[in-house]
């Protein structure tokens, strides 16, 4: 760790001399800035300035904004889209992800209410995508690298550039794309500016309600040598999501044809016809192991204050000193059903099987342990994010012939959630019938009578469950304390040739220190979570006051058509750990009395970790230039040192207290430490010819790399599964593993047909090494006597092949009316010691279809964006039996109405089409994976300008 130290203080000594050393200059009498040169890329530039000058475009309204983001894409020394704000403090959409799906080969993942939060490029998920604001890399609060993009209001948001090339002096980790966002500068207007806005929502199927304040004040002064930015930001939301889902997976038995698969039916072979044997018909048979229904209701609180202040003493000189800071407040709870059909002999009986696939049965087996006994589940998540990016940086033309640019900054998020999210199930202990059928529509049909003549359904619905219908079952608490930490600095300069065919020489150093550091805090570990379940389990009405209110949510699943209970129970939890802990001395059925302590949560070392990350780059660029052409050529060099830390435990014991439920007895855990280390050369090439002013071809070529989520680094493991007998063994990482890398080629032909309109085609190429997997080595003996564990663990794969096409067409008549569509197709296969696989999280086709009007006061706009399904997880239930997300079309329109120059007001919708996002099996919607529903929103917004 000390041999790398000199490299950081001599970079950060580097950077304090580059932005000190202009104060000899500063004297001189102050005149206009000149505007930035194009040719070196953004990294070179003063972060949040934008490869061609600011102050040229007034940017207002959605034509005003394509028109910004079509210069943009044309004066971009390699293949790349932009969007671009509104107007001062206001985005084409209330989340930043929402806008960058509009953009040609961009698709996102939506987190609860159907807000965007990762995204990807090309078909390529969040890990393949770098997230950075004004060029610096951005702190996240989740386990990996990819950011999550609703910590982030848009409002402190002007734009953002999506980065398909590459160029040595952009920053390396992408091989989708780097996603660079943009804060406003005071001098991209010059003067005194404000805009307040205050916005409304409403979503049609919670029938909640939100709101949101912001404002935004810009100001150049002293000659226009100064200028000052200051933006805040404050909304409230109350959203809801419904969701539906195989919890823990389908079962399938056996299969002689796949060696693959040993099958994962717990109580036993799927057995249809009893006679105690695998019989032929029954090889690869599939059967409902869990599933649950249910609603999560989230209480969102956003802030955010963003400020940037500039100096500009003279042409030559250039300060810039900026700051943003959020806080994300997003509780979340959540009302489930939870059902355990498992098969096991005598368990199943009036048995439908078709195409392979069990789709009905009948559960009336008297025994406690054989009967259906449903659950309901109340779960909170705790998640509060703060968010800070500070930095400073500079710019200073020493003389005609050189430039030299500094910046450094820290950023860094942090999550305090350890212990503080609960997962507590109720478990109903009365005898029942009941039967399940499955269905296409994400849920089953599911109808439990209890023998005292009650239905779930409408027992549910008409409150006749008290507490004594349940026990206590299961009760996981926890929550873990996030912080990520990221310290960067960048020298660079750019060297005026003028000969050789060079125009010039960019140059550059940087330096970048990350610290993440995870710490888990549950009662899985030390057993808590079972300690009051099955043979131990406590009536609830010995405890009393838990059950506390009944809920019938309105359009609760109204559009999924089967027939199941569709109200819930709502427990009050801090009572019931409260009245849990007054058990206290109360004797026990295992010999022992109760004693809450052993269920509280604590640290739990086998899923905590420490990873420390030193890279350093250096970068060197030529830009040359002819008649019709322009080029840059350029390589990259990156060294990272990596150090992991976590700890093991070896299973001592398993205890079994029930069927499905079992406790393990760990070891004292011992701390596991590695380094690691990698270097890469990145060289990059890119080519524009000009067949006219409108036409142009760009070609480019380039590897690229992408590092390893975080947890992929840190030697973690978990058999957390044991706990309900899945007996599953999983490694979170090793600090061995290799970054993605890429073989890349593009070529992009653009027309510029008209004025703000453009007609665009690209190919791209990439050959991806080292593409991080999950292996699957089932019946493995990992020391445990009496038991075989299935072992998974991340590997670095063969490779992959990725290669498509991008197909985009904007145009605006004269008489308002405009359009704007774009096109991706992605083919890829990887290879995983020599079997083939889907690529995981690639979608085949993305495409965005908008129409746009926008004369006099008015500005109407509606766009559709449409992904195709693609494998999230490959081989579940054995070899080409994949997980996918399914296609999801999600509809966007929005109306603004200029009262005057200084008001406005707007409405915008989301999802109009009521869209759920949802997964299966291979497509098939009998084996349904998972259903998010998020209903339709629509938000109304008042702005004034002064």
């Amino acid at each position: 760790m000390n041999a790398v130290r000199p490299h950081r203080h001599c970079l950060y000594h580097g950077i304090a001399l580059a932005l000190l050393l202009p104060a000899t200059a500063w004297s001189q009498q102050a005149t206009e800035p000149v505007p930035a040169n194009t040719s070196t890329g953004q990294a070179a530039a003063p972060a949040g300035e934008g490869p061609i000058d600011l102050q040229t475009v007034q940017v207002s309204g959605v034509r005003a904004a394509l028109a910004r983001s079509t210069e943009l894409k044309r004066d971009a020394s390699t293949v790349q889209d932009s969007i671009s704000a509104l107007e001062l403090g206001r985005f084409p959409d209330d989340n930043v992800a929402d806008s960058l799906s509009h953009i040609t080969g961009v698709s996102i993942t939506r987190t609860a209410g159907g807000e965007g939060q990762k995204v990807s490029v090309r078909g390529l998920g969040p890990e393949y995508t770098l997230t950075t604001f004004n060029n610096r890399i951005l702190a996240t609060d989740g386990a990996g690298r990819d950011f999550a993009y609703d910590v982030l209001p848009s409002d402190v948001i002007s734009g953002a550039d999506v980065v398909k090339g590459a160029q040595a002096a952009l920053t390396e980790g992408a091989i989708g794309g780097l996603i660079n966002l943009r804060s406003a500068s005071p001098f991209d207007n010059k003067g005194q500016h404000a805009i307040v806005r205050a916005e409304g929502d409403h979503n049609q199927l919670s029938e909640l309600n939100g709101r949101k304040f912001s404002a935004t004040y810009s100001n150049t002064f002293a000659d226009d040598t100064m200028g000052l930015l200051i933006g805040a930001v404050y909304a409230e939301r109350k959203d809801r999501t419904d969701i539906a889902g195989n919890d823990g997976g389908w079962t399938r038995n056996p299969d002689p044809a796949d060696p693959s698969w040993g099958g994962n039916a717990w109580g036993g072979n799927i057995d249809p016809n009893g006679n105690g044997e695998l019989d032929p018909e029954e090889y690869g048979l599939i059967a409902p192991g869990q599933f649950r229904v249910g609603t999560v209701q989230e209480d969102k609180k956003r802030k955010a204050f963003s400020g940037k202040f500039e100096w500009r003493p003279n042409d030559d000189v250039r300060i810039v000193v900026d700051g943003l800071k959020t806080r994300l407040d997003s509780p979340q709870v959540s009302y489930q059903q939870s059902f355990y059909p498992l098969f096991a002999p005598g368990r199943w009986s009036d048995i439908n099987v078709q195409n392979g696939i069990v789709t009905g049965f009948t559960m009336d087996n008297p025994d406690p342990e054989q009967r259906m006994n449903p659950e309901l589940l109340n779960q909170t998540e705790h998640r509060v994010v703060d968010t800070d990016l500070f930095g400073i940086n500079g710019s200073w033309k020493v003389n005609d012939s050189l430039t030299m640019t500094g910046d450094v900054y820290r950023s860094t998020s942090e999550r305090k959630s350890g212990g503080q999210d609960t997962y507590v199930v109720l478990r109903m202990n009365q005898p029942n019938v009941t039967r399940i059928d499955l269905t296409r529509d994400a849920v089953p049909n599911v109808t439990t009578t209890f023998d005292d003549g009650r239905d779930l359904s409408t027992g549910l619905a008409n409150g006749q469950f008290n507490d004594s219908d349940f026990n206590t079952h299961y009760m996981e608490l926890r929550g873990d304390n996030i912080k990520d930490e990221i310290t960067g600095g960048t020298v660079g300069g750019k060297l005026y040739v003028g000969q050789w065919g060079i125009d010039s020489l960019n140059f550059g150093m940087t330096r970048t220190e990350r610290s993440k550091r995870r710490d888990l805090v549950n009662n899985t570990l030390n057993g808590g979570a079972d300690y009051y379940s099955v043979d131990n389990a406590i009536n609830v009405g010995d405890l009393g006051g838990v059950l506390d209110r009944t809920l019938s949510l309105p359009n609760f699943m109204n559009k999924v058509g089967s027939t199941f209970p569709r109200s819930f129970l709502g427990f009050d939890v801090p009572n019931y750990l409260s009245s849990l802990e007054a058990y206290n001395g109360n004797p026990r059925p295992d010999g022992t009395v109760y004693d809450f302590a052993n269920a509280a949560p604590q640290w739990n070392p086998l899923e905590s970790y420490r990873v420390e990350e030193k890279t350093n780059a250096f970068y060197v660029q030529a830009d040359l230039s002819g008649d019709r052409w322009s080029a840059d050529v350029g390589v990259r060099v990156v060294s990272t040192q990596t150090r992991a830390e976590a700890w093991d435990a070896k299973i001592i014991g398993i205890t079994e207290n029930g069927a499905f439920n079992y406790t393990a007895r760990y070891a004292d855990p011992t701390p596991v430490q590695q380094d690691g280390s990698y270097r890469y050369i990145l060289p990059s090439g890119n080519f524009t010819w000009r067949f006219t002013d409108e036409l142009l071809l760009r070609l480019g070529a380039a590897k690229t790399m992408a590092r390893p989520p975080v947890d992929k680094l840190a030697p973690t493991n978990t058999t957390a599964s044991v706990s309900w007998g899945e007996f599953t063994q999983i490694y979170g990482g090793n600090v061995d593993l290799k970054p993605y890398t890429a073989k890349q080629g593009d070529v992009s032909l653009e027309w510029y047909f008209a004025e703000q309109s453009i007609a665009n085609m690209a190919v791209f190429y990439k050959r991806i090494s080292n593409q991080i997997t999950t292996s699957w080595e089932p019946g493995q003996d990992i020391g445990v006597p009496g038991y075989l564990f299935n072992v998974m663990r991340p590997i670095n794969g063969d490779y992959a092949k990725v290669h498509g096409l991008e197909a985009g067409l904007q145009h605006f008549w004269e008489n308002g009316l405009g359009f704007r569509a774009q096109y991706t197709r992605n083919w890829s296969k990887s290879f995983v010691a020599g079997e083939e696989r889907p690529l995981e999280g690639i979608a085949p086709s993305v495409y965005s279809l908008g129409l746009m009007y926008e004369k006099g006061p008015w500005s109407i706009s509606t766009t559709a964006d449409y992904s195709d399904g693609f494998v999230t997880a490959t081989n579940v239930l054995g070899a080409g039996y994949n997980e996918q997300a399914d296609e999801i079309t999600w509809l966007t329109a929005s109306i603004s109405y200029e009262i005057n120059d200084m008001f406005s007001v707007s409405l915008q919708g989301q999802n109009l089409l009521d869209e759920a996002q949802t997964y299966s099996i291979n497509g098939n919607p009998l084996l349904s994976q998972g259903y998010y529903r998020y209903g339709r929103s629509f938000t109304l917004g008042f702005s004034a300008r002064f």
